[in-house]
């Protein structure tokens, strides 16, 4: 009885140590609470490990966050492996344009503002109406340029050696995920990674440096300029197939 009281007590004990220890945030970054189910993992194999699984989705939907010199740019995606892609672009003053891809035809719809920007000459008969886009339409390129989800796992991919391991998110605060960030010479980021299913990354944010050398057109005209700004893009709807049409012109 003596024995089976001490072994009592010792299990009480190490199970109040514990419970302080994660309230005041003492265990180790890699603890298996922190990073299941990639505790047995160092953090650059978990991002790897979540760059092959969204590189492998069939498809996947983004929504892109930065800014350019004509204001906010905002991007909702749709793309699948063979290609097909629907890109919704807001660029701020520049305006609105819509894109889809579907084998290997590309056709935009664009507002007044975005065909003001581009120097269209025909902004009235133009508006509304789905046409191929010229060649050198810059803000077509871009969109089409976010069709591709390698335009953002490029980014992370070379920067996955500097990972560290974060916190797993709490339930309730949207997909169970674990943080992963890093830091290199042209600035931070910071990644969520799935952990409940495939090791989808979820979230990616890059923070360059104000004098870090753009990794993604921001002019309108789809050249680099001297603006740098954070990105921030969402992953969501992995595997779930949509419908793209060829719009008629």
């Amino acid at each position: 009885m003596r024995l089976l009281a001490r072994a009592s007590a010792a299990t009480l004990s190490a199970a109040t140590a514990l419970a302080l220890a994660t309230a005041c945030g003492m265990l180790p970054d890699d603890a298996p609470d922190a990073g299941a189910p990639y505790a047995r993992l160092t953090a650059p194999e978990v991002v790897n490990k979540a760059l092959a699984a969204t590189r492998a989705a069939k498809s996947v939907r983004m929504t892109v966050e930065t800014t350019s010199p004509e204001g906010p740019v905002e991007a909702y995606v749709a793309t699948d492996i063979r290609g097909t892609c629907t890109v919704t672009l807001s660029m701020g003053a520049a305006g609105t344009m819509e894109l889809v891809r579907t084998g290997g035809t590309v056709r935009t719809r664009s507002d007044a503002a975005m065909l003001r920007a581009a120097a269209a000459t025909d902004t009235n008969g133009l508006t509304g109406r789905w046409v191929k886009p010229a060649t050198g339409d810059g803000h077509a390129e871009l969109a089409e340029r976010y069709c591709d989800r390698e335009t953002f796992l490029g980014l992370l991919a070379p920067k996955s050696g500097t990972a560290h391991k974060g916190r797993a998110t709490a339930p309730g605060a949207g997909a169970p995920a674990l943080t992963v960030t890093g830091e290199t010479d042209d600035g931070k980021w910071t990644a969520d990674i799935a952990t409940d299913g495939k090791p989808f990354l979820l979230r990616l944010k890059l923070n360059p440096k104000p004098n870090a050398k753009p990794r993604l057109p921001h002019d309108g005209a789809g050249h680099d300029t001297d603006h740098t700004a954070p990105v921030t893009v969402e992953f969501s709807e992995f595997d779930k197939p949509f419908t793209a049409k060829e719009p008629k012109t």
